[in-house]
């Protein structure tokens, strides 16, 4: 292990901007040599990606549980194709409408919650990630297509080129993940991001020193549900099919192992999350009919050898270990 550590000591020394550069030049090459396939696989790569840093803001940052976060995924693809095959709106500009209104139901339905903490949370997200997917799977209004969904959808287009291979929409995919990731880190270190971390460090601390626990944990579900309408529109403009199967739990589920075993509260615990979990099943397909397995087996023992996450932020993983040493610590009471 040592040898590892001294060996991969140089490259510590290296400049994060020159990592920067290098994997976003790689991100760029990449997929010129490769088939359609692969093309596709790393854009859906990249979308969830998008999809684990949008429920990130949420579990990683703020510290509460969402397990209805397909729902807002599924918004934002439905506005996007409601707008356009009904009220015959470019895709390009139905972009602004599937943020809003995935952000909006969001701050609806969580304004009146927010009291609740841990599990009772939880379960009113799975309660209304359900019930999206029935009012789509009962076509409401007679718009949402009922159980096949809705198809025909137009592609986006921009400066007169019709975007229909499938690089195009993995370079649009990768502008808006490098433009995530911005956001991310920005976020991250800004005065709300502080603000996130004390409420998930201590609540009622937080609200001792000040903070607006409730306006904190409000933007912290408006802003992930917004930016998971902003994937659920990248897969409307690329597949130009959409269905209830979006809103799902298992797609839920599969965004919250995204963020837990990646790392909550990491950017790169995304990309570690998404390669388990959605790029390694894809690429090799007799693994993917047990996923639903694997989901669970892989829970189960990184919550008991690594809870913190494959590649956690450093905080969280100060935090999760410094509660085992206080528990390791603490005298055993042998009266009970």
């Amino acid at each position: 292990m040592d040898k590892i550590r001294d060996g991969l000591a140089p490259l510590r020394k290296v400049p994060a901007l020159w990592w920067q550069v290098g994997l976003l030049a790689a991100a760029i090459l990449v997929p010129i040599p490769l088939g359609d396939y692969y093309r596709s696989v790393l854009w859906r790569t990249a979308l969830y990606i998008i999809l684990g840093l949008s429920l990130n803001i949420i579990v990683g940052y703020a510290g509460m549980f969402q397990l209805g976060h397909a729902a807002f995924y599924a918004l934002g693809a439905y506005t996007a194709a409601i707008l356009n095959l009904y009220l015959g709106v470019p895709l390009l500009l139905s972009l602004p409408l599937s943020i809003i209104i995935p952000g909006l139901f969001a701050y609806i339905i969580t304004r009146p919650i927010l009291h609740l903490r841990g599990d009772y949370l939880c379960i009113v997200t799975i309660a209304f990630g359900e019930v999206v997917r029935l009012v789509l799977v009962n076509n409401l209004f007679g718009i949402t297509g009922g159980a096949n969904g809705l198809s025909s959808i137009d592609r986006p287009e921009l400066f007169g080129l019709v975007l229909r291979a499938p690089i195009y929409h993995y370079y649009v995919v990768l502008f808006f993940l490098v433009l995530t990731i911005f956001a991310m880190r920005r976020l991250e270190h800004s005065r709300l991001g502080r603000a996130w971390m004390y409420v998930r460090e201590d609540q009622v601390a937080a609200e001792a020193m000040g903070i607006d626990t409730t306006h904190a944990k409000l933007l912290a579900f408006v802003l992930g549900s917004s930016w998971a309408g902003l994937a659920g529109w990248l897969y409307a403009g690329k597949l130009t099919v959409i269905s209830p199967d979006l809103s799902k739990f298992l797609e839920s589920v599969i965004m919250f192992c995204i963020v837990v075993l990646g790392g909550t509260g990491s950017i790169p615990g995304a990309f570690v999350g998404t390669l388990g979990m959605v790029t390694l099943p894809e690429l090799f397909r007799p693994l993917k009919a047990w996923r639903d397995a694997w989901v669970g087996v892989s829970m189960v023992v990184m919550m008991v050898l690594r809870p913190e996450g494959l590649w956690p932020s450093r905080r969280v993983q100060m935090e999760i270990r410094g509660e085992k040493e206080e528990a390791l610590a603490a005298p055993v009471n042998p009266a009970g």
